[in-house]
């Protein structure tokens, strides 16, 4: 199967972009210390911090993001809950991401976001399959389509 495959990349690959991102976010916030330069006004120490800061949450964010997925190749079960709600939204910021990559770093940055989305969505999918196969015969009781099979109703005379 390639569910559980799926996954592992996942988890993989977030757990790199948690720490890339956390790392490019604090060696902008020391270049901006260094720099020692103010923009529009701005106190340079504070944009450094910010900097470092906004790294640190965003790298965590994506390192519980691949928590979970890592928790879901390990049980091979779907995400359920607030896991579930997590990849979901990891998928909506790599597809916004992707957006901004294209203007401001280019195509190559686009389709490696592209692809983090694509693994991410291939995951959520692959988990909402049902377990049973389709061709299998339908529960006695029921129509081909799984609800409860019920007489037409009777005909009436005015």
């Amino acid at each position: 199967m390639v569910r559980r495959p799926v996954a592992w990349v996942v988890a993989v690959v977030l757990f790199v972009e948690a720490f890339g991102i956390a790392a490019l976010n604090w060696f902008l916030g020391v270049v901006v210390d260094r720099q020692d330069m103010s923009l529009a006004g701005l106190d340079p120490h504070m944009m450094s911090v910010s900097s470092k800061i906004g790294g640190l949450a965003f790298g965590l964010y994506f390192a519980l993001c691949g928590l979970v997925a890592l928790l879901v190749a390990l049980r091979d079960r779907p995400p359920a809950g607030f896991g579930r709600v997590l990849l979901i939204s990891a998928a909506v910021v790599h597809g916004l991401l992707g957006a901004f990559t294209w203007g401001l770093v280019g195509w190559p940055a686009f389709l490696f976001m592209m692809l983090v989305l694509g693994l991410v969505v291939l995951l959520l999918m692959t988990y909402d399959r049902p377990a049973e196969p389709a061709d299998a015969a339908p529960r006695a009781g029921t129509g081909g389509d799984g609800s409860p099979v019920t007489a037409p109703p009777a005909p009436t005379t005015p």
